[in-house]
């Protein structure tokens, strides 16, 4: 894991494609803006962890419903 420290202001590129800015500075939050190409999904974790198990109960429905 990379680790930077960045000031408002202030961006980070990566692979020449997606730029992260930081925005905003507000106690412990940071305030975080992404600029990436369209063909790139960009998720927050919690909606990926959200995500998972609706995926496993659609995969496994199907799977029991085939002859």
């Amino acid at each position: 894991m990379l680790v930077l420290s960045r000031k408002a202001g202030e961006t980070l590129v990566i692979n020449g494609k997606i730029r992260v800015t930081v925005l905003k500075l507000r106690g412990k939050a940071v305030r975080l803006g992404i600029d990436a190409p369209k063909d790139i999904r960009v998720k927050r974790e919690g909606m990926l962890r959200k995500e998972k198990p609706a995926t496993a109960q659609t995969s496994s429905a199907v799977s029991a419903s085939k002859p």
